[in-house]
């Protein structure tokens, strides 16, 4: 078993590992920038290192300094989180190189997932199911034209290197197809250094749902259920649950087998998803694997009853999955709301400065993972996630309520924030019959909130 591990993160992530570590009787490191000196995970672990500014490009994600952190420490394992350097291959290659252990997947998984067009081709060869479109790079607006006109418009246009949301455009027509390609390509250059830009079929009111999957360096591989993310705004993704109010029994084990599928094909190990969009008849088409740890993944806990970042750990530590397929049941329903210090009412600007009063909600069935306290700061430096709100019922109706409940008991002052929109989100009629669409927030809220 890994005898201390370093999280090269910071916030609520990082403190949701140390909190595994810890109960596992694994010693603890956290890093820190100038902005997170007193931070909550700091305090949290067994040892911090200091690994500079504030600036996140000047701190956590310099990988020689994370580096050496792991060395001055003692080390012998790295959990990435997510965000950062979670899923940069570059960083598992020096990780590799001073013989410290990555937990997460290997390189293949890393780059082959990594990139858009990889991964499709992939997919495709593995039998999983895929959005009809051009995975090839398009060379020019022409070339652009006439491969929409093939597959049918309405189409989308995306970064190939992209992710949250940048480098995506939706053409319904040829003007729109030249002007999004063109949009794309720079928004590609400018936020990601690569202009290739691929195309495929535009699903019209489109349901989100990714599946978790889990997978050992035994070859044993298995599928935790799956979450329903419908719920974003400008492809950040809002509210989260499992099970998914759409899906019956025969569609889910399909996506779990398929998403089984491409994790062989990438000799997987460790926690991963696969994400998928699904249209009103439920067929679905892969999208994207995230080869991390998602920020959702409580929801599958509380439904599967299993801890994802334990089971990280003991892949990463050699050891055989405990369970197999047949072991995996999904019992109740969880809601996940993601807690931010923005301001709903002026477009969702983020909010920063001291938490001047915090008190989380509690209670049965009611989960907070947070990396704040009274008194600590929101940072301009970072995202302004404040926590992830977390409510468990026997079925739907009951998570939702509670989270109502919790929403209401939530107590934060100091900085402003989106729970007014979130409880909102909770009570509109169209939730609540899980009548849900990527969409839902555009459709529902067009002048904003």
């Amino acid at each position: 078993m890994l005898k201390k591990i370093l999280v090269a993160n910071r916030g609520e992530i990082a403190c949701r590992v140390f909190a595994t570590a810890k109960k596992m009787g694994i010693a603890t490191v956290a890093v820190y920038s100038d902005a997170d000196r007193d931070a909550l995970h700091v305090q949290m672990a067994d040892e911090a290192v200091h690994i500079g500014p504030s600036a996140s490009a000047e701190s956590y994600l310099v990988i020689d300094k994370i580096i050496q952190a792991c060395i001055n420490s003692g080390a012998d394992a790295v959990h990435p989180g997510y965000g950062f350097l979670s899923e940069n291959s570059t960083f598992r290659d020096a990780l590799d190189d001073a013989g410290i252990i990555f937990i997460g997947p290997g390189k293949k998984a890393i780059q082959s997932m990594g990139d858009k067009i990889t991964s499709k081709l992939i997919a495709a060869e593995a039998g999983v199911s895929c959005i009809p479109g051009y995975t090839d790079v398009v060379r020019d607006a022409d070339h652009a034209v006439e491969i929409s006109a093939d597959i049918g418009y309405p189409v989308m246009l995306k970064a190939s290197a992209g992710g949250g949301g940048k480098g995506m455009r939706v053409a319904m027509n040829e003007d729109e197809c030249r002007d999004g390609f063109e949009r794309a390509t720079n928004e590609a250059r400018s936020s990601f250094g690569d202009t290739r830009i691929f195309i495929e079929k535009y699903i019209q009111q489109p349901r989100h749902i990714e599946i978790q999957v889990m997978a050992d360096s035994h070859g044993n591989v298995i599928y935790l259920g799956e979450r329903e993310c419908s719920i974003q705004r400008r492809h950040q993704k809002v509210i989260e649950e499992a099970p998914s109010p759409f899906l019956d029994e025969e569609t889910r084990q399909k996506m779990g087998e398929q998403s089984c599928a491409l994790a062989r094909a990438v000799d997987y190990q460790s926690a991963g998803t696969v994400e998928f969009i699904a249209d009103a008849d439920r067929n679905f088409y892969f999208l994207e694997m995230n080869t991390r740890l998602q920020v959702e993944h409580p929801v599958t806990e509380f439904v599967t009853g299993q801890d994802l970042v334990e089971l990280m750990i003991r892949v990463a530590a050699g050891e055989k999955l405990g369970l197999a397929q047949e072991d995996i049941s999904l019992t109740g329903w969880a809601m996940e709301s993601r807690v931010y210090a923005e301001d709903p009412l002026r477009n969702f600007l983020p909010s920063t400065g001291r938490l001047v009063r915090y008190s989380e909600p509690q209670g049965d069935g009611i989960r907070v993972d947070s990396g704040v306290y009274e008194g600590g700061e929101i940072s301009m430096f970072y995202d302004p996630m404040i926590s992830k709100l977390i409510t468990y019922g026997n079925d739907r109706s009951k998570a939702i309520s509670r989270m109502v409940s919790a929403l209401d008991n939530y107590y934060i002052r100091g900085v402003n924030h989106n729970m007014s929109f979130l409880n909102a989100l909770m009570v509109h009629p169209r939730f609540v019959r899980g009548d849900l669409s990527t969409n839902f927030i555009a459709d529902e809220f067009p002048d904003g909130f």
